[in-house]
């Protein structure tokens, strides 16, 4: 293989060559020589021989224009994924600012819900849990991979088969933005999730007179992209002032419930969010698992194209003050541990303090007054060794 590479394209065979081995593609071997020689993974060479044999599925081509009817511009396409992904989020959170219910179904909810929500008895409302509110700061692509992380984890209890799922979806994220395929190419069960799918935006579903055919959308075809990749990424629209004053220029509902996490929203004009990030509004986002770093990154993230190009596009006094604040809770930290005196003497003392040292579970001790503080990770060990200094 080496010798019909160009000297010049050596480095890039070289990186291709252990791409496949990563992928598993290929294996390495080496002969008697010690000289290293590839050859192609048997299961996957078997497959590859299947597929030539038997030929396999051709691409699925996009439907002609003279059978569909007015398809939608990519502008209409992208309102409407960012419409229906932001009104699924804000029926996710239990949001009463949400302005319509999805169509999806309670038991897919559950299913998406599932380690972002959490409720104590049915007559309690759900509740975001820490990883629900970390969920919230993250950029559309890594919400959307976490959403259809969970959607083919629970696929085995809706009866569909994990790699039919997978390979769909891979197979989805290499159509066309915007262009038309004939829902009759599909199977029943891909027909079903072509319809999860539609209700959480990643394709949009129309009928015509005799035939239906859905629409990828940018959602739909990001799932290809890694989340690194920062091509994917929405214009910013998040302005912070020295005064810690915050002017979110957004239309959205969920840009602000997703500001509440973290700032004091003020007020709200039809393209303007207004309002401050202060001392109580921050402890309440560090109570819930928000960490200041998730904070600073949201709000790096966002900035609006006007502070994005600065350096830093935060000011500075802000992001430190934020560390400053979530550095005062973590001055104190709550431990559980149990209170030891009356010792019957100081020898029984002594030995109980390097007994809960060795185990490093000594807080604290007081010699003249013969207490210590041990951990209450070390309860059972502790009291064991007092019964025995007693016999």
């Amino acid at each position: 293989m080496e010798e019909s590479v160009l000297p010049d394209g050596f480095s890039k065979h070289k990186v291709a060559i252990d791409r496949l081995i990563q992928l598993r593609v290929m294996t390495e071997t080496f002969d008697r020589k010690k000289e290293a020689m590839y050859q192609l993974n048997p299961k996957f060479q078997l497959n590859l021989q299947k597929h030539i044999v038997h030929g396999g599925v051709l691409p699925r081509e996009p439907m002609p224009s003279n059978i569909t009817v007015r398809l939608p511009s990519l502008e209409e396409l992208e309102a409407y994924a960012v419409e229906q992904w932001e009104c699924f989020l804000l029926h996710l959170i239990s949001s009463s600012e949400a302005g319509k219910t999805t169509n999806i179904s309670s038991s897919m909810m559950k299913v998406f819900q599932r380690g972002l929500l959490s409720q104590r008895d049915d007559r309690e409302p759900p509740r975001l849990t820490e990883s629900g509110f970390q969920f919230l700061l993250m950029d559309t692509n890594a919400q959307l991979w976490y959403i259809i992380r969970e959607y083919i984890t629970n696929a085995e209890e809706r009866g569909v088969d994990s790699a039919d799922l997978i390979a769909f979806l891979l197979e989805l994220s290499f159509h066309v933005t915007g262009k038309a395929y004939n829902t009759n190419t599909l199977t029943d069960i891909q027909r079903s999730i072509t319809k999860d799918l539609s209700d959480l935006g990643l394709v949009k579903l129309q009928q015509g007179r005799k035939e239906s055919w859905f629409i990828p959308t940018k959602l739909a075809t990001n799932l290809s992209i890694s989340l690194a990749d920062t091509t994917s990424r929405k214009q910013g629209f998040i302005v912070i002032e020295t005064n810690f004053r915050l002017y979110a220029y957004s239309t959205s509902k969920l840009h602000c419930e997703i500001l509440r996490l973290f700032a004091r929203v003020e007020y709200q004009l039809p393209n303007l969010i207004v309002g401050a990030i202060t001392k109580e509004s921050l402890y309440k986002a560090f109570q819930n698992g928000i960490t200041a770093e998730q904070i600073i990154s949201f709000l790096q993230q966002n900035a609006h194209p006007r502070v994005a190009e600065r350096i830093p596009s935060v000011p500075e006094n802000v992001t430190d003050q934020i560390r400053l604040w979530e550095s005062d809770l973590n001055r104190v930290e709550m431990m559980p541990a149990h209170l030891y005196d009356e010792f019957p003497s100081r020898d029984v003392f002594e030995a109980a303090c390097d007994f809960a040292r060795e185990y490093g579970g000594l807080l604290w001790e007081d010699s003249k007054q013969m207490r210590i503080i041990v951990k209450a990770d070390i309860l059972t060990e502790m009291k064991e060794f007092l019964r025995r200094q007693k016999q």
